[in-house]
């Protein structure tokens, strides 16, 4: 089969074609024939080196697929050709991958394997962080950061649609207008505006109740500078490459908190608590309430110009690769 390969950490140009072996299901395991494969932010600091953790070269990155169910292991009850979706611990840049059955979900009637590749990481990492670890609830505000992203367009829409008034920064108008159509009350152009300035302006100096935080550096920094008191920040990338902390003082005199969230992690050590979100996240899409934002589509041999693309922030949603 044909597959992605990082040869070794780098540039986006590490990512090479390469032909491996079709991967055997073991118990507990299916094979999928993928046809399609989304593509995280975690991909790339994976690829540069810098995600604590992360796969050594020689390795097929890929944390999402969707594909049809190709053969099963023991104990597995799918059949082949049932359509599927899952969390990946890597492989997902090639025509065929294995995953654990349990980390598999169905893909709804009339959602395609490109707006499924786009579901897993996004929906529930934004749900995880705006309701289960960030404490969201109806009538509080919440700024979130690289609003049209792949996960801020899936938060952008969680939280308005639980009744949140919600801020959001993009770098560009066009994605600043594609945040307001999935429900930003106050889209900001970072780029041109400082965020706290409009947070201040439109909380008359208070604050929002609630931040989600991927950048790290400064951009850390000023998101706890815009929380009101009493407000919670959740933490879950480095987008930036430079991680940032916050002083204890600081917090303990403006009595804000700070929470990190890796959706990997949290899948391996409390389940239950990540998926719990799943039948009302698919409810949301089934009815038409949510949508999957697939931004921008490449071959499988071009992950090389689709990793680019993203770093070059050109991407608006979630960019998939297709085999």
């Amino acid at each position: 089969m044909d597959a992605i390969e990082v040869g070794s950490y780098g540039d986006s140009d590490v990512l090479e074609v390469v032909e491996r072996d079709i991967p055997e299901p073991g118990p507990g395991e299916v094979r999928i024939e993928v046809e399609a494969a989304g593509i995280n932010f975690a991909d790339i600091m994976q690829r540069r080196g810098l995600y604590p953790g992360g796969p050594e070269p020689a390795y097929v990155p890929g944390m999402e697929a969707a594909g049809t169910v190709h053969a099963t292991g023991d104990g597995v009850g799918l059949s082949e050709g049932d359509r599927v979706v899952g969390m990946l611990n890597g492989g997902g840049y090639a025509e065929y991958v294995t995953a654990n059955a349990q980390m598999l979900l169905p893909i709804p009637d009339g959602m395609s394997f490109e707006e499924a590749a786009g579901f897993p990481v996004q929906f529930l990492t934004a749900h995880s962080c705006l309701f289960e670890w960030g404490g969201l609830e109806e009538g509080e505000s919440v700024l979130i950061q690289a609003a049209a992203g792949g996960v801020g367009t899936a938060a952008v829409q969680l939280a308005s649609r639980a009744g949140a008034t919600v801020f959001g920064t993009a770098s560009t108008e066009q994605k600043l207008e594609l945040a307001a159509d999935l429900g930003c009350d106050h889209p900001i152009q970072y780029t041109e505006t400082d965020f706290r300035d409009v947070v201040d302006a439109e909380t008359d100096g208070v604050g929002v109740d609630l931040v989600l935080e991927s950048v790290g550096d400064d951009v850390f920094d000023h998101s706890l500078d815009a929380l009101a008191h009493f407000g919670r920040l959740v933490t879950y990338g480095v987008a930036s490459g430079v991680p940032a902390s916050a002083q204890n003082q600081r917090l303990l005199f403006e009595n804000k908190s700070v929470i990190g969230f890796h959706l990997g992690q949290a899948s391996r050590h409390d389940p239950n608590r990540i998926m719990k979100a799943i039948p009302d996240l698919t409810q949301g899409l089934s009815d038409g309430e949510l949508e999957v934002i697939v931004g921008e589509t490449f071959a499988l041999e071009e992950a090389a110009e689709a990793h680019q693309f993203i770093e070059d922030r050109k991407s608006t949603g979630k960019v998939v690769l297709v085999p």
